[in-house]
This record gives structure tokens, C-alpha cells and sequence, in this order.
């Protein structure tokens, strides 16, 4: 971990530094095995690896960060827990798996980045599972499997961030995410998540940002599955999201200037999947993306230069199976590229974008349901789309 380094007023006359250098060579592998049976309170259990990381922060001063990260290795984390009979408190397991994660903060600062990861290992997995066919869930239980191979978070806060980000990963990135019981009298969830590459800045209170992204993901393929299994479940649901590259950036006061090139040539992969024989409510959500860019301005100025190529396919498929129950929910979206941008309505804002999309990739979403009894209500859908894009003047909750 490099720490942070927290620049004071009299360093922020001259600036301050930060030179970060991080090679992993070897395999980091992390791993849990439990086995439970009667629990009387909560199950919980995280499980993480991760090659490499390094945060930092600066407050009332300024700073510049030059970060180069390599992962040669593999990341794997993987939770198994086999609960037997009654369970009755909450059940919590998560597992997460990242190739290199690189966090800066800055608090009325200026924030300068120049960032570069890569990865060529051969795999970034995430898998949980948890259950028994008699296991009862009298508490609920969450279940979560998260594989990133790059990561790159920034945040602001009356700061002004600006620089440029180079991803790239030739990695399989894979997570799986299952739960298996034979009563959950209460909310049960799997939420399983892989990306390649990944860039989130959030930034308010009269911020600017002014950043250049580049993410290439190159790897054989990213899946993401989830599974939610229970004889009776009160409320069950499965969601499943992998993406190629995806920028998320969103600020408030000042301007935002963002140019974004990704290409993805990996095969994207989303497979949500919700059996129950009686069930209240019951879910199952599955989104898969080749690239995406989201570009948000709560006040005036927007300006987006968008380049997104895929030849990668996309797969997606939700499916239920049920016999006797009440209300039923499956959704299915695959994207090839996608790109979102708005500026404030409000504030009489001004956005202006250019975007270039290809896709040669095929995009597929399949919305499967069967319900063998009777229930009340069933709610599904399937979208796919090859190029999408979505620019306007206004606000989300506007």
C-alpha cells in the first residue's frame, strides 16, 4: 500500500510528489472454507485479493501523482460456505478479486494524475457460494463476487482534478456468485460484478475535472454469473453485470472536460439466474457491456470526445423458473458501446460532445421465464443494442 500523502498550505507553494512504481510477479490467491450448521446469530465472511494498491490524499495544497502499476499474476478469491439446518442470523459473504486498484482524494486541492496499469495475467476471479439444499435462512442472506482487473478511483471535493489514465488488460476476468437454500423467510441476493477496466471520479462542492482516459481490454472473454436458488424464498433475487471498459464521472460547480478512447475486443458475458418452487417476489437481472461512458455535469459545462470500437461479442441472458408465488421480474440488456452524457437543465447548461462508435461485435439478450403453478404478476424484458448514445441538457432527478 502507498500511503497518503497529505499536503499541507506550506507545501502547496512548491506542490507535492507522489512517484509510485508497483510490479507483482507472483500469484495472490486468497481463500475461505466454512462449514456451519445451526447458527444462532450472523455469518459473516469477506475474502479479498488483489495484486496491487495504492491510495492517496491532499488537503488545501496541491498534488501531482505518477502511478505505474504492472500485474503479471493471477487474483484469485474464492468463499465457500456450507450451512446446515437453521441459520437465523443475517448470512453476509463476499469475495473480491482485483489485478491493480489506484485511489486519490482531494479536498480543496488541485489534483494532478497520470496513471498507467497494466495487467497480463492470466485471470482475475471472484466466486462465492453459499448454502445447502436444507439450509434455512431464517436471517436472509447477501451474497457478492466482485472481479476488476484495473481500477482507478478519484474524488473531489471543491478540488480541481485533472490528468490522464491508461488501462490495459489482457486478463480473463470472471466472477461467480451462487446461493443454494431450502427457506429464506426474508431477502436473499446475489450480486455478481466483472470488469475489466474501470474509472469512477466523483467530484462537488465547485469542482472541475479535466481528464483523459484510455482503457483497452484484450483478455479472452469477462463473465459474470449469479445464482439464486431456494425451495421457498420470501424475497430472491440474481443480478449479474460484466462490462469491457466503463468511465463513470459525475461532478457538481464548475466545468468538466472528458476525452475517452476505449476498445474492447474481449467476449462480455452476463448470466443471472433465479429458481425458486414458492416464492413471494423474485428477480433476475443480467447487463452486459463491451464499453461504456457516463459523463455528468450538475452545472454548466460539458464537453465529451468519445471513441469507443468493439469486436467483442455480447451475451446476456436472465432466467427464472419457478412453480407457485406472487410477483416475477427478469431482465435482460447487452450493449456493444455505450455512452451517456448531460450537463444541468437548471443552470441553463451547455454540453458539447463528439462521438465516434463502432461495433463488429454480435449483441445478444435473452429474457427466459417459466412459471410451472400460479403467481400474480410477471414483468421481463430483453434489449440489445450496438451503439448507443444519449446526450442532453438537464438532470437525472430532473
Amino acid at each position: 500500500m502507498l500511503c497518503a500523502a497529505a499536503a499541507t498550505e506550506a507545501a502547496a507553494q512548491d506542490g507535492t510528489i507522489v512517484l509510485n512504481q508497483q510490479l507483482q510477479l507472483g500469484d495472490v490467491l486468497a481463500g475461505q472454507t466454512l462449514n456451519v450448521v445451526d447458527s444462532q446469530d450472523q455469518v459473516t465472511v469477506e475474502t479479498s485479493a488483489q495484486g496491487n494498491s495504492a491510495s492517496g490524499a491532499v488537503e488545501n495544497g496541491s498534488i501531482t501523482v505518477q502511478s505505474d502499476q504492472d500485474m503479471r499474476g493471477n487474483a484469485v478469491a474464492t468463499t465457500n460456505i456450507t450451512l446446515g439446518g437453521e441459520t437465523w442470523g443475517a448470512v453476509n459473504a463476499a469475495s473480491q478479486a482485483g489485478g491493480n486498484y489506484l485511489a486519490v482524494s482531494a479536498y480543496n486541492a488541485d489534483l494532478t494524475v497520470d496513471a498507467t496499469q497494466s495487467n497480463t495475467g492470466d485471470v482475475v476471479s471472484a466466486t462465492t457460494e453459499v448454502g445447502d439444499s436444507d439450509a434455512r435462512l431464517h436471517g436472509g442472506v447477501a451474497v457478492n463476487a466482485s472481479a476488476i482487473s484495473n481500477t482507478v478511483a478519484l474524488a473531489g471535493q471543491a478540488s480541481a482534478l485533472q490528468g490522464t489514465i491508461d488501462q490495459s488488460s489482457s486478463a480473463v476476468v470472471r466472477s461467480f456468485g451462487r446461493v443454494e437454500s431450502q427457506y429464506i423467510p426474508a431477502t436473499g441476493s446475489v450480486n455478481s460484478e466483472a470488469i475489466v477496466n474501470a474509472v469512477a471520479v466523483n467530484s462537488n462542492a465547485t469542482s472541475g475535472q479535466d481528464l483523459s482516459i484510455v482503457q483497452r481490454s484484450t483478455g479472452d472473454f469477462v463473465e459474470a454469473e449469479a445464482s439464486a436458488n431456494a425451495g421457498n424464498a420470501w424475497d430472491l433475487a440474481s443480478r449479474a453485470r460484466a462490462s469491457g471498459n466503463q468511465a463513470v464521472l459525475y461532478n457538481e460547480g464548475g466545468s468538466v472536460v472528458t476525452a475517452v478512447d476505449q476498445n474492447n475486443t474481449s467476449f462480455v458475458r452476463a448470466s443471472a439466474l433465479t429458481t425458486a418452487y414458492d416464492y413471494g417476489r423474485a428477480q433476475a437481472q443480467a447487463r452486459g457491456v463491451a464499453n461504456e461512458v457516463s459523463v455528468g455535469n450538475n452545472d454548466i459545462y460539458v464537453e465529451i470526445d468519445n471513441t469507443q470500437f468493439n469486436s467483442g461479442g455480447v451475451d446476456v441472458v436472465a432466467t427464472f423458473s419457478g412453480t407457485n408465488g406472487y410477483d416475477v421480474a427478469v431482465g435482460a440488456e447487452a450493449v456493444g458501446n455505450n455512452v451517456t452524457g448531460f450537463a444541468c437543465s437548471e443552470c441553463e447548461g451547455y454540453l458539447e460532445a463528439r462521438n465516434t462508435q463502432t461495433n463488429s461485435g454480435d449483441v445478444s439478450a435473452v429474457a427466459n421465464t417459466a412459471v410451472a403453478g400460479s403467481n400474480r404478476s410477471v414483468i421481463t424484458g430483453a434489449n440489445a443494442v450496438g451503439n448507443a448514445a444519449s446526450f442532453y441538457v438537464s438532470s437525472p432527478s430532473h
